[in-house]
């Protein structure tokens, strides 16, 4: 039943006074968002949204996505009135240490947060995420209660960011019906009037991407309920309702200015705006007829929970198998002997690691039902299509490899969603130099600890002729940079495998694959050597006694250091080679085990990249083998010679720094 609308207007006004006065409290914040979509909110959680305070990550719930973060407090209010673990004291510890109420919502830290949200449009990418994942799991186990539906806010900010454009595109195409965005459509920016940088038509713009468009006014709750419920009745396209807003609805001195964009009201604008809608002056009040509705919702929601689970066992009494299917997938159940089938599928023989990654994929994609796999128009290149697979489109919602076009950027923000919803375990590629358009999502899903995977390839300056615009320099350095990512970067097949079973097995954050285009020698493995100790990260490949140096080598260039150790050893230098393919995995073993494979000779890393991260290794920069200019564009080989990635010129450099 619809909630009358002078109960809606005094849950709005709830949430703006919460908001206000949290803002107002931290002496810091964005209090305008909240309350501009106050009214908007109070229609779609007490009305449309399905939550649960009792079963906070039930799996048939909506998932709701506040994609610009920094209205973090009307989220915060939602949840507080909806009776999730958020109390008045946690309102008042907005944005302070270990608080449940961050300057912008994080995943993990608040329950009822479905996302990280603060670089803007990363959260509409995220619900197109979502909407993804729900799409392919209600068809991979036939299952339609498991098609659950995502909410999205987005705001001027989000829209102008190009995420936006690449994410809603590929909505638009897939045809995602379980996607509804509402626009808070207040035409207010930082710096002011959004007619100071941008005149687009948001309705046209979205109806040529493919979407269903529709207007309202934000603050007329009969007008967002026949919206809503039109969006929701629809399912052949994703659906966008434009609610025209006043960003600090309610304030009368700064209602409408980018002033309350970003900055709290001041104590006299607060008390002025409370007056104005008529609050008490109390700080952090919240009316028991607003908390009423909230619970008749949640009592609303609580039955459709029942409902949905009672509906679910029926479902697994007359699908068992399917059931059980369902529950290894949203556990994310993998083999015991994941690494060691992995192995094999791999193969021993010299070839490029985007290759071996290649098979190995496919035996991840009989062995994992949680791994999906898709690239930004680079299959061919990346080799990440599951060929046993169909694609995933809007016809055909069972297929596991996507196809994400030219947008990076999106496809980054689109796994993590994917991974978010449910019990997937998403990968997506690219060229390594593009690592840059997603940078954003990889440093979000580290921060989020999320087990989301990206492949990069063409990992070197020996992409060749294609010259320094896709020759990567810095890149592996840049990721390496980022907290809480796994950068690994194999030197042959049983390394490829062991890279694929740790992204696989990785629960609290992502990795990132570096694979080459060239094809890669046979590594000389000592006998009983096991490709688990490839998962710590590092271990010694070449052992020599009485070494005077140790060469650490990732990827292509472990090949090349073998090759300077033998030349070394001819010339009376006795030379160690470690492999080491994740240097953060290395890092985090015992002292003990470092020492052990780094030894006691002098250090020396080889990498065709920016060589300075390797110092905490050497000592030395000048122990460090690297790349720090732009490559050129030549023929593999010639570029090896001319930048010094040859065995000689490398036994040189280690006996000129010994």
């Amino acid at each position: 039943m619809p909630v009358a609308t002078q109960e809606l207007q005094l849950v709005a006004n709830t949430i703006r006074g919460l908001s206000m006065d949290a803002v107002q409290k931290a002496e810091s914040g964005h209090p305008g968002m909240p309350m501009g979509m106050a009214d908007v909110a109070a229609v779609l959680w007490t009305e449309f949204l399905r939550w649960s305070p009792q079963d906070p990550r039930w799996p048939g719930r909506d998932r709701f996505v506040l994609s610009g973060g920094h209205g973090s407090m009307l989220l915060y209010s939602l949840l507080h009135l909806a009776g999730f673990p958020l109390s008045i004291d946690d309102l008042k510890q907005f944005r302070q240490l270990h608080s449940k109420t961050p300057g912008h919502p994080e995943y993990g830290e608040t329950v009822g947060v479905e996302t990280t949200t603060g670089p803007l449009g990363q959260g509409l990418a995220n619900a197109v995420g979502m909407a993804i994942a729900a799409q392919m799991e209600a068809a991979r186990f036939q299952n339609p209660l498991l098609k659950s539906r995502v909410f999205c806010t987005v705001g001027d900010g989000d829209l102008m960011e190009g995420i936006s454009y690449e994410a809603a595109s590929l909505a638009g195409h897939l045809q995602l019906g379980n996607l509804v965005c509402l626009f808070d459509d207040n035409t207010i920016t930082i710096e002011g009037h959004t007619d100071l940088a941008t005149s687009e038509n948001i309705k046209a713009r979205f109806e040529a991407q493919g979407w269903d468009v529709q207007a309202v006014d934000g603050h007329d709750p009969d007008q967002v309920r026949k919206a809503l419920q039109c969006a929701t009745a629809a399912d052949g396209k994703p659906q966008l309702i434009c609610c025209k807003t006043t960003i600090g609805k309610g304030s009368p001195h700064k209602a409408n200015t980018h002033e309350v964009h970003g900055s709290p009201l001041g104590k006299d604008e607060v008390a002025a705006t409370k007056v104005a809608l008529g609050l008490p002056p109390t700080d952090f009040f919240v009316d028991p007829k607003a908390r009423a509705v909230f619970q008749q919702a949640a009592a609303k929601n609580e039955k459709e929970r029942l409902s949905w689970q009672a509906a679910m066992q029926g479902w697994e009494a007359k699908a068992p198998d399917q059931a059980k299917a369902w529950h290894a997938f949203r556990a994310r159940t993998l083999p015991k002997d994941l690494l060691e089938q992995l192995v094999a599928a791999a193969g021993a023989e010299p070839a490029a690691t985007r290759a071996l990654s290649g098979n190995v994929i496919q035996k991840l994609a009989e062995l994992v039902p949680s791994f999906t796999s898709g690239s930004a128009d680079l299959d061919p290149s990346t080799k990440t299509r599951i060929k046993k697979s169909g694609s995933f489109t809007a016809e055909d919602r069972s297929g596991r490899t996507l196809h994400f076009g030219i947008r990076e950027h999106a496809m980054g923000g689109i796994l993590n969603g994917m991974t978010l919803h449910s019990g997937f375990l998403p990968a997506g590629s690219t060229f390594l130099v593009f690592a840059d358009y997603m940078r954003t999502p990889i440093r979000l899903a580290a921060l989020m600890k999320i087990p989301a995977t990206f492949v990069f390839t063409h990992d070197s300056l020996m992409v060749g002729e294609d010259g320094p615009t896709h020759q990567p320099v810095e890149h592996l350095a840049t990721l390496r940079a980022i907290p809480n990512l796994h950068v690994f970067r194999p030197a042959d097949g049983a390394e490829t495998a062991a890279a694929w079973t740790h992204a696989m097995s990785r629960r609290d954050g992502p990795v990132t694959l570096a694979l080459t285009r060239q094809n890669l020698p046979k590594l000389p493995h000592a006998a009983g050597w096991q490709p688990r100790e490839a998962l710590r990260g590092g271990y010694v490949l070449v052992d020599t006694p009485g070494a005077v140096a140790t060469i650490v080598a990732t990827g292509a260039e472990v090949g090349l250091a073998v090759e300077a150790a033998t030349l070394l050893g001819t010339q009376g230098t006795k030379t160690r080679v470690v492999s080491m393919p994740c240097l953060e995995l290395f890092l985090a073993q015992d002292a003990g085990y470092r020492k052990q494979v780094l030894g006691t000779a002098a250090v020396f890393a080889l990498e065709m990249g920016r060589p300075e991260w390797w110092c905490q290794l050497t000592g030395r920069l000048d122990r460090c083998i690297g790349q720090g200019t732009f490559g050129a564009s030549a023929p593999a080989k010639v570029l090896a010679e001319h930048f010094g990635f040859t065995a000689g010129n490398v036994a040189r450099r280690v006996k000129a720094a010994l």
